[in-house]
């Protein structure tokens, strides 16, 4: 038989060859235009139907005061007016540029015009009750959302924005179009997980599946806040698929991080998914660590308080961070430094102003009934981020500010100046609220948007821009409108200025682009 088959395969080469090198060329072109379709049928395989968790709260949050309600309305047109001058100048791109008036991308996308700011802004529109600007998104989502492009994106980004905001879109929705799209990329995001330790690349190409990590993170390391951060959608799309694979995957990189020594109880922000050894040890709050303390405490809320082993690791953590990089400043301000060999950096970055809203909404269930302690430290948090505020010339917050000798709450070097729209702290002021209505969180916000800041200085007649220097009373733009602006920092407002009946925390967790996710029970 072997021999015989071996003859056949001799004959059917002789064939090939006698055949000109164009006939050659199109029956090849023929088999893989057949193996495309049969991945495609593949990848179409309907999903099983799954009972929608209970959703409460996805449209309402009213207020009866009519002060509050007449801010919730202003909220709303902002977001109308970034949307607008988006879908007129940018639309389908990944971002705006609103000055310049066209469409604006950057690295963490690719090459790619993969529309980051429609996917983004789904859930936002959705809740602020608008439709037509909703449907619009939906349809562009279903004609040209295309994931088989050449094209290198950072997995985290893509994972949290549109991993996050399509199951947001599908949860709050219900259309079909936004779950099958969620689960065509996440099978485009699974080989970043082929490396030896099963820690993802920090980037993989969507068309080749190759990965790899960025170039300046020590010695070609992956990073905490990012490998750290999948948990919450990857277990919503096992939940969707009834495919395990998701589900394993990172509850894999947990049980690699439990069974490694910590410096001093805290994770460093770098590991090499090839030795699985950890990089510099520096450790941080803020950028690079951030979200994935985040998602050990999300983890255990998304699993209904089940997944202990999530709160254990994060209460582990937060007391670490506690001990070795929280400190009170001269002045009274509670601040989070960073790690870095050895020694603390007495600075915050604005990324680390949502741990305020992170230490409240971990309060309750908190060890030895240190619940009080923890909603104290964080309204001391929010304080602190109000004053790097409140310190400036335009009321908005820098990227980073210095706690040394005579400085406090103020940006020290120019490359720190910027505001670039970012939602860390207006979010924590609205998780204050939820849990202490308090009305100066309140006032805060509307400081931040409306008295004299965002609206005032971020606005322009094509959206809204970042600003080079906070402290300058004539700014320059940076002329990009992100779109977390439209994710985060408007929802986050319209939010705090909404009855908490819309989204309410006990049925929803907000992953770390505001994207809410249903507890599963």
């Amino acid at each position: 038989k072997i021999r015989a088959d071996h003859e056949k395969a001799l004959e059917e080469a002789k064939e090939k060859l006698k055949k000109s090198r164009d006939e050659i060329q199109a029956e090849i072109q023929t088999e893989k235009n057949k193996v495309v379709q049969e991945l495609k049928k593949k990848d179409s395989k309907p999903l099983p139907p799954v009972p929608l968790p209970n959703l409460i709260g996805i449209n309402s949050g009213e207020p009866s005061d009519p002060d509050i309600r007449e801010k919730r309305n202003k909220i709303k047109e902002m977001m109308k007016h970034a949307w607008d001058n988006y879908r007129q100048y940018g639309w389908g791109h990944n971002e705006l540029k609103p000055i310049a008036r066209k469409g604006h991308s950057t690295n963490i996308f690719g090459n790619s015009q993969m529309g980051a700011t429609i996917v983004d802004a789904l859930d936002t529109l959705y809740i602020m009750g608008l439709h037509d600007e909703f449907r619009e998104g939906q349809e562009w989502i279903d004609k040209n959302l295309d994931f088989s492009v050449n094209s290198e994106v950072s997995v985290f980004e893509v994972n949290i924005r549109f991993i996050g905001g399509l199951l947001a879109a599908y949860y709050l929705s219900g259309q079909e179009v936004f779950k099958i799209k969620a689960v065509q990329l996440a099978g485009k995001l699974l080989p970043a997980f082929n490396t030896p330790t099963g820690i993802p690349w920090a980037m993989v190409n969507l068309k080749s599946g190759v990965g790899r990590n960025w170039g300046w993170a020590s010695a070609g390391s992956s990073i905490l806040a990012e490998f750290g951060t999948l948990h919450m959608e990857f277990v919503h799309l096992s939940y969707l698929t009834g495919d395990p694979v998701y589900y394993n995957k990172v509850m894999h990189i947990r049980k690699l991080l439990q069974k490694m020594d910590r410096p001093n109880g805290l994770y460093p922000n770098y590991l090499n998914p090839r030795t699985g050894r950890w990089g510099q040890h520096h450790t941080s709050v803020g950028g690079l660590g951030d979200s994935f303390y985040e998602y050990l405490l999300k983890a255990w809320l998304m699993s209904d308080k089940m997944d202990t082993e999530a709160r254990k690791m994060y209460d582990d953590a937060i007391e670490a961070i506690e001990k070795h990089l929280i400190r009170k400043s001269n002045g009274g301000l509670t601040f989070i430094g960073e790690w870095k060999n050895g020694h603390l950096e007495r600075k915050m970055g604005h990324l680390t102003c949502f741990a305020g809203g992170m230490f409240a909404l971990g309060a309750d269930g908190s060890r030895d009934d240190k619940a009080g302690h923890y909603l104290q430290l964080g309204a001391e948090i929010a304080h602190t981020c109000h004053e790097s505020y409140d310190r400036t010339t335009l009321k908005l917050g820098p990227e980073a500010f210095k706690f040394d000798g005579g400085v406090e709450a103020v940006a020290v070097r120019q490359n720190e100046k910027y505001y670039i729209l970012r939602p860390e702290v207006i979010e924590t002021y609205w998780y204050m609220w939820r849990f202490t209505h308090d009305p100066k969180y309140r006032q805060w916000g509307w400081e931040a948007t409306q008295l004299n800041a965002i609206d005032k200085y971020c606005r322009v007649s094509g959206g809204f821009s970042g600003v080079k220097d906070v402290y300058s009373s004539s700014p320059t733009y940076d002329d990009v409108q992100q779109s977390f602006f439209l994710a985060e920092t408007l929802k986050y407002l319209y939010l705090l200025f909404s009855n908490d009946d819309l989204l309410p925390l006990d049925n929803w967790v907000f992953n770390t682009e505001a994207h809410p996710l249903p507890v599963l029970h």
